[in-house]
């Protein structure tokens, strides 16, 4: 009796991150990179969104507890692509200010 050895196929999938609804993403600028550094990080989140329901959110994303938010409605602008004219969207940004000993660690 033959016995068959079965490739195994492993399917990796995206690293554990943990999502929020409110959170939609990091603000990549380099205005939030300098910010980062001095422990200040920016996020774009929904229009709905306000301050204590980031706080909660944040907390039990990345389990730091923020000192300060700041929430910034961010303008839609007009742009021209090719000779047609569109909207780029806006939306709500928020920063979050953490204690000096904390930081967030971006996968």
């Amino acid at each position: 009796m033959e016995t068959k050895k079965t490739k195994e196929k492993k399917v990796e999938s995206k690293k554990d991150v943990k999502t929020h609804p409110l959170i939609l993403g990091t603000r990549v600028t380099e205005k939030s990179a300098i910010g980062a550094d001095k422990g200040a990080y920016t996020f774009n989140v929904k229009d709905t969104a306000n301050k204590s329901e980031i706080k909660k959110a944040i907390k039990a994303m990345y389990n730091v507890t923020p000192v300060r938010i700041s929430i910034t409605k961010v303008a839609s602008k007009k742009v021209v692509r090719r000779g047609v004219i569109g909207t780029k969207a806006g939306g709500k940004k928020a920063t979050i200010y953490l204690k000096k000993g904390d930081k967030i660690t971006f996968a």
